[in-house]
């Protein structure tokens, strides 16, 4: 097992550490710069990919609906993650294997890239071979993480084996990672990181306690020598503050997917409150008759009535998750979609009904 690995008294046998940021920011030089430091420290580092790892194939976004393609990215995405996530798991347990999803499973990932990921860990990088087992494994994963669901997964598995978890955000000027991207042999659609950049959310340890453990560099310039030194730091904190595994209450689960349902519809209330608004002026500006326009208000209300009770039924028997697991703006966004449409039609038929 994991706990097998450990350094020693008090330390975490490995550490998972989170890079954040734009594609371009600089995540893949501070990487390589991290793992040759913890190197000098006797650590043994990786890089874990996501790019090289994921298939290409699973980059092709198909575009649908107004979210475009970097929704459908992370549909796509999120299956392959947990793959990747899954390989650090079978390695952690078993480190003489390579360890790939099953085969037959729809998210393969890059053996070889895989294969390369652990070498640098089955190496030790101490001369003294009776330490080199004993030394803490760095786990650096590179990837742009832009929603605290896609980080919550890390922090999950280092909390299941009580490792330690930390994590980076490279806080890098919007202009500088499209001029980046643009000069690499593969660039990425500028677009694709316009959108990223609208839906970045960074590290919150006040919205999310569990991000705790986070630090944010610029890197709009070269990374100077002390923020590196910061990285090596903040990594060796998480080594020696182990998660603890949380142990299956079931009354708090219930308690906080209750209060994840009670946030999902407050904010969907929220949104839908503006949209019957929006509507109301449409149609006063249409001139619609005052008691077609009473008609739509109520009408309205209780079209918003009927999906907000949908909604908080629909949300409690079928997503058991607390509110770190998920990303309620994302579910509210495609909820409130739906009102949306039933909104327009009913507008629709009031504004034509008075023509």
């Amino acid at each position: 097992m994991a706990a097998e690995l450990a350094a020693g008294v008090g330390w975490a046998p490995a550490c998972l550490c989170v890079l954040c940021g734009l594609p371009a920011a600089g995540k893949s030089t501070l990487s390589r710069t991290v793992c040759s430091t913890a190197a000098m420290r006797g650590w043994r580092s990786t890089v874990v990919p996501y790019d090289d790892l994921i298939p290409e194939h699973a980059f092709q976004a198909r575009v649908s609906g107004e979210d475009g393609k970097l929704q459908e990215m992370h549909t796509e995405w999120r299956l392959h993650r947990q793959a990747v996530l899954q390989c650090i798991e079978q390695f952690l347990k078993k480190p003489e294997m390579l360890a790939v999803p099953p085969t037959g499973s729809s998210c393969q990932i890059n053996s070889a890239a895989w294969e390369r990921c652990i070498q640098a860990l089955l190496k030790p990088e101490t001369s003294d071979y009776s330490q080199a087992d004993r030394a803490p494994l760095v786990f650096l994963l590179d990837d742009n993480f832009y929603y605290p669901s896609m980080r919550y997964e890390v922090f999950q598995l280092a909390r299941k084996y009580s490792l330690g978890f930390c994590q980076v955000y490279l806080q890098c000027d919007l202009e500088s990672c499209i001029s980046r991207n643009q000069s690499r042999s593969e660039p990425i659609p500028s677009e694709v990181i316009l959108e990223m950049a609208k839906r970045m959310e960074t590290p919150n340890p006040q919205k999310n306690s569990w991000e705790t453990n986070s630090i944010l560099l610029n890197t709009t310039e070269n990374i100077p020598t002390c923020d590196i030194h910061r990285v090596m730091e903040l990594i060796s904190a998480a080594l020696n503050n182990p998660l603890s595994p949380v142990e299956d209450n079931m009354e708090q689960k219930e308690a906080d997917r209750q209060k994840c349902a009670n946030s999902v519809v407050h904010q969907a209330d929220q949104t839908c409150r503006r949209l019957i608004s929006e509507a109301i002026k449409t149609a006063r500006e249409s001139q619609v008759r005052p008691d077609r326009m009473r008609s739509l208000a109520t009408q309205l209300n209780e079209s918003k009535a009927r999906f907000l009770h949908n909604l908080r039924k629909q949300f409690l028997q079928e997503v058991p998750f607390s509110e770190e697991d998920i990303d309620v703006e994302r579910v509210v966004k495609r909820a409130v979609d739906v009102f949306d449409n039933d909104k327009n039609e009913l507008l629709l038929r009031i504004i034509n009904d008075h023509s």
